[in-house]
C-alpha cells in the first residue's frame, strides 16, 4: 500500500511519528503535514497565497498550510501516484460528537474522501499524552488500515477513530455523539483592565448516550464512527416540503424582498 499520513498538530507531533511508524508494516508511508500546529482549523483551504513544501527527508514534507492543503498537495503535487489510503493523526485530544466539525484532523480525512481516496482520522482521547497511549493508538490504527486496504469503505464514507487512554478493551462501531454546550466562552480581564474572551476554555460536556462515540471511549473502548460526505437531512424533507407550496402560492406583494 501507498499511505499518505498527515495531521493538524504539526509535523513534529509525537502522534504523527508513532502513526507513521505503525503503518510502515503495511507499505510505503509518505508524511505530508503542516509545518506547525493547525488545530481546530476544520476544512480550511489556502486560496490567496502560495503553498511551500519543505522536504525533511525521504518521504517527509512540511507544508506551510492547513491539513486540507496537505492532503490536496500530497495527492496532486508531491506524490507521483494516487495513494491507497490517507490516515490523519494521531491527534492530541479527542474528536468526539459535534466537536469533529472543528477538527483539522477529521477534515484531512474528509478531503481525501472527496478525492476518492479511502481515509480515516485517528485521535487520542486523553487529558495527558503518554508514549504508551500513542503506541496503542498506532497499533489499532494499523489494524484498521489493514482492514480498509482489504475490504475498502462504502462510497463517500471515511472513519473517525477515537482511542481512549491506556490499553483499549477493543473496538466498537459507534454513531456521532452530541455535545452539551456550557460556558463555551470565558470572559476575563487582563492586567491592563481590558476585557478579553477565551473560546473553548469551559468544561467539555457530552450527552452519555449508549451507542455513541463518547459512550464507548468513556468506558475504555475505541470508537470507530463511519462519517458520510452527504450532509443532507433527508428526514427533514417531509417537514419542510410545504415551504415550496407557500412560496408558489404567495401573492406578488408577499414575494417582495425574498429574492433580495
Amino acid at each position: 500500500m501507498l499511505i499518505l499520513v498527515t495531521n493538524d498538530d504539526g509535523i513534529q507531533s509525537p502522534g504523527l511519528h508513532v502513526l507513521a511508524d505503525a503503518l510502515r508494516g503495511l507499505g510505503r508511508v509518505v508524511v505530508v503535514a503542516p509545518d506547525r500546529e493547525r488545530s481546530a482549523i476544520s476544512h480550511a483551504l489556502t486560496l490567496h497565497s502560495p503553498l511551500r513544501a519543505a522536504e525533511q527527508g525521504a518521504d517527509r514534507w512540511a507544508v506551510d498550510g492547513t491539513p486540507t492543503d496537505c492532503v490536496n498537495l500530497g495527492i496532486h503535487g508531491l506524490l507521483r501516484e494516487k495513494p491507497d489510503l490517507v490516515v490523519s493523526g494521531i491527534n492530541q485530544g479527542a474528536n468526539l460528537g459535534d466537536d469533529l466539525t472543528y477538527s483539522g484532523t477529521v477534515a484531512a480525512a474528509m478531503e481525501a474522501t472527496l478525492m476518492g481516496v479511502p481515509a480515516m482520522a485517528v485521535s487520542l482521547a486523553a487529558d495527558r499524552f503518554s508514549g504508551e497511549d500513542f503506541l496503542w493508538g498506532g497499533r489499532w490504527a494499523a489494524r484498521l488500515a489493514a482492514m480498509v486496504g482489504k475490504h475498502g469503505l462504502p462510497a463517500d464514507t471515511f472513519l473517525n477513530v477515537n482511542v481512549p487512554a491506556g490499553q483499549p478493551l477493543g473496538m466498537k462501531l459507534t454513531r456521532q455523539g452530541k455535545r452539551r454546550y456550557a460556558d463555551a466562552v470565558v470572559r476575563n480581564t487582563d492586567p491592563r483592565g481590558r476585557t478579553y474572551y477565551w473560546i473553548g476554555a469551559g468544561q467539555l460536556l457530552f450527552h452519555d448516550l449508549e451507542g455513541t462515540d463518547v459512550h464507548a471511549v468513556d468506558r475504555g473502548w475505541i470508537s470507530v464512527t463511519p462519517l458520510h460526505l452527504d450532509l443532507t437531512n433527508y428526514a427533514a424533507f417531509e417537514r419542510l416540503r410545504h415551504w415550496d407550496d407557500e412560496v408558489l402560492h404567495a401573492e406578488p406583494d408577499e414575494m417582495k424582498g425574498r429574492v433580495e
